[in-house]
């Protein structure tokens, strides 16, 4: 049985189409700023219709400063592995540790023979997969004395020079499916990546597939815990749920906690080109997958671990006090428009004299926080953006300085894009809020049903203030160097939005501490 302890991680799998490249570069951009931990891209060297991954690669870890990336899998018989290994550890460096490798034995095999490569059956590419990497783990290896020499049959290497290094233990991830590759996995690996989609049962191959590389490591002396458990996913967010990963964001977050706690799965790969999807994907599921998953492994069921952590905490002094801060609202107002009135806002009842807060506890409070920050910086960029399509008005090109010139409807529909997307990601958060969290605290307290329905009711006016930009959009289209409208659209949003933040944080930040995301958690 897999080890189910791992660290979460979340990432995207994106198409390296070629004829839009600046575009897949945005959504690598995206997925950092997301705040997903990994980027990853397909590899076909022989579609011309793709850019060439590992080029893509490097112009994305230039253009990012946080996020990882990978290849997802790299295809093995068109890439030397001594060249590969150095490539992977040069690449590492110059980014800080932000490279893993991704290995496929390869597929296509008429495409990779018309390129080149050499046509090989299932066993051979088993075999070749098994002699690279013990290559590129031997050229990694510059703490070893001697040249580098595998006598494989399908690579030799008879004499090469270690180096260089990594700048950090960069994991091998290999993408399989049959019994002799996963048995190699187990063995010779650090990941197992396969894609959900290639699962004939889904989710119910995963139990006798991990036993296969348990097999493997196990044979091998090692702990299968060790072997990391990848999934690249697909699915769609959508209003109610029509299937596995086909629903809203909290149906996505069951359902991939489900597959951590059963199967071990720790890196969850969403294979997605769609703003909208990757920025759920990151700023509502990552975040909430995580606490859910935290809080099955440390109290499954049991209010007692929850008990004994408060008497830990109380022990270790200054737990009582709520150590999550709100962020305060600015105060300034851009429109003369006002959609409610802020002196009607009902106050929350008091928390109970002397409430101790778990560590858990504190982290539901801070983790909206930290969504709200997230919102309030994209606004920013929003609001960043309207400023530059203004100028660009003036003078073409004159926002993106250094790319090709842009005309006046492409700055529009980057901007458009960009709100669109931003605008759903919102809507989202709200409607998570109204159908998730929001029910799970008026059960735990009912003081706070004033408090929550007056919340709604406030997710009500902004999604029609996020209407109102869509509008403005579309009539900007329509008549181009008309901004008035947009801008005030924008300044209203501005507005509402940021009261709105502030006001819930201050509000039900406590009561999260209390009682967390879900029932059971603290």
């Amino acid at each position: 049985m897999s080890n189910h302890g791992n660290e979460l991680h979340f990432g995207g799998f994106l198409t390296p189409a070629a004829g839009r490249p600046e575009q897949v570069v945005a959504l690598a951009k995206l997925c950092e700023q997301a705040g997903l931990d990994l980027v990853t891209f397909q590899d076909h060297p022989y579609q011309p219709g793709f850019l060439d991954t590992w080029t893509l690669m490097s112009f994305v870890a230039a253009a990012t400063s946080r996020i990882r990336l990978a290849g997802n899998v790299l295809n093995l018989p068109l890439r030397q592995p001594v060249v590969l290994a150095r490539s992977v550890a040069s690449l590492d460096l110059l980014t800080g540790g932000r490279v893993e490798l991704g290995l496929g034995a390869g597929a296509f095999w008429e495409a990779i023979e018309a390129a080149g490569g050499r046509r090989l059956s299932p066993g051979q590419a088993v075999d070749a997969l098994d002699e690279a990497i013990r290559v590129i783990r031997e050229v990694w290896d510059t703490d070893r004395r001697g040249m580098v020499r595998v006598a494989g049959e399908h690579y030799r290497v008879v004499g090469a020079k270690r180096g260089p290094a990594p700048a950090h233990p960069v994991e091998v991830w290999v993408g399989a499916y049959k019994p002799r590759m996963l048995r190699l996995v187990g063995r010779a690996a650090d990941g197992w990546l396969p894609s959900l989609a290639y699962l004939p049962k889904g989710p119910a191959d995963l139990p006798a597939l991990n036993a296969l590389v348990d097999e493997g490591a196990e044979a091998a002396g090692r702990d299968p815990g060790t072997v990391r458990r990848l999934l690249n996913v697909n699915g769609t967010f959508t209003r109610s749920a029509t299937g596995f990963l086909e629903g809203p964001p909290e149906q996505w977050v069951e359902e991939l906690a489900g597959l951590a706690l059963d199967h071990g799965i720790s890196t969850f790969v969403l294979g997605s080109d769609e703003p909208r999807a990757i920025q759920l994907f990151g700023q509502e599921v990552a975040p909430a997958v995580r606490e859910l998953v935290a809080a099955e492994r440390t109290a499954p069921g049991s209010r007692a671990r929850a008990v004994q952590e408060e008497r830990t905490a109380v022990e270790a002094g200054g737990s009582t006090g709520l150590a999550v801060t709100p962020t305060p609202d600015p105060g300034v107002r851009l429109s003369a428009r006002r959609l409610w009135d802020e002196s009607t806002r009902p106050a929350p009842p008091p928390p109970p004299a002397g409430q101790v807060y778990t560590a858990h506890g504190q982290a539901a409070g801070q983790h909206l926080v930290d969504v709200h920050d997230h919102l309030r910086q994209e606004l920013g960029q929003v609001r960043d953006l309207l400023e530059q399509v203004r100028r660009g008005a003036v003078s073409a090109g004159a926002a993106r300085a250094g790319l090709h010139e842009m005309t006046m409807r492409q700055n529009n529909w980057t901007l458009g894009a960009y709100c669109a997307a931003y605008c759903a990601v919102v809507t989202q958060h709200h409607g998570l809020e109204d159908n998730s969290i929001f029910p799970h605290l008026r059960r735990a307290d009912a003081g706070l049903g004033p408090v929550l329905d007056r919340l709604a009711e406030e997710h009500v006016v902004i999604h029609e203030v996020v209407e109102g930009v869509d509008r403005a959009l579309v009539n900007l289209i329509r008549q181009p160097g008309e901004f008035t409208e947009l801008q005030e659209a924008v300044d209203l949003l501005t507005d509402t939005l940021l009261s709105h933040l502030s006001w819930e944080e201050r509000v039900i930040v406590e009561p999260l501490a209390r009682y967390g995301f879900y029932a059971g958690q603290v």
